[in-house]
């Protein structure tokens, strides 16, 4: 099972997850090899479990962002605009980077990780700083403090949105902040019960469709007071 894998290298950890069936495109698998956990999870950066990184959150496992890039990555393309909610260690946001860049020109593109803890906003931009100063200063990746709950209004609307911890109910307002034929994935749940990741699909005339994806288990979305 890819959830207890460990690798002996970021580039072995990524080629088990692609011989588990969990990575199911090169795409994907590349973006993931170019951005090397070692700048973002200071413990067990090459084993497949969530890991502390301060401020009381985690990194996830790295099958749940493989995941999230495979089940998103329709919708990162050249000129998109992506936010990523709760974007912690920065990793995933790194990941979406490289992911885009790979395809080309990236100078309308826009990737927005935001993150309610100044704490963990300072952290993830060491973190990718440390992997390749070129992503922030190039201006297409931006990491800002806010509730994530909100989403960034200055940025929308978003092809793809990704939330990296549990929504008590469905959220209404990322849904509002996504573009017409863009995807949302989240984790939807109470805190300690049930939760699901779920895909909100909006077509092309505003219609939202809801896909429960698999049962998993998030922190709550949260700011700094709730």
């Amino acid at each position: 099972m890819a959830w207890r894998s460990v690798g002996a290298s970021n580039q072995d950890l990524i080629r088990q997850l692609k011989e588990y069936g969990v990575i199911g495109s090169d795409a994907v698998a590349k973006a993931m090899i170019d951005t090397d956990r070692k700048h973002y999870s200071p413990r067990n950066p090459y084993m497949d479990a969530p890991q502390p990184i301060g401020g009381g959150v985690t990194i996830s496992a790295p099958h749940m962002h493989a995941f999230a890039l495979e089940y998103l990555r329709d919708h990162l393309k050249p000129g998109a605009h992506v936010l990523d909610v709760g974007s912690g260690s920065g990793y995933l946001t790194a990941c979406f980077y490289r992911y885009i860049k790979a395809m080309g020109e990236i100078a309308d593109t826009c990737i927005v990780g935001i993150e309610h803890q100044a704490s963990l906003v300072a952290m993830s931009k060491a973190n990718l700083n440390s992997d390749d100063r070129s992503m922030l200063d190039s201006g297409t990746l931006k990491i800002v403090q806010g509730d994530g709950r909100k989403g960034y209004p200055a940025h929308a609307p978003y092809n793809a949105i990704h939330v990296g911890a549990a929504a008590p109910d469905t959220p209404t307002e990322l849904i509002n902040q996504l573009a017409n034929g863009g995807r949302l994935i989240v984790p939807v749940g109470p805190e300690g019960g049930s939760q699901y990741m779920q895909q909100y699909d909006k077509d092309k005339n505003g219609k939202v469709e809801m896909t429960r994806l698999m049962g998993v288990m998030y922190v709550p979305l949260t700011d700094l007071r709730s």
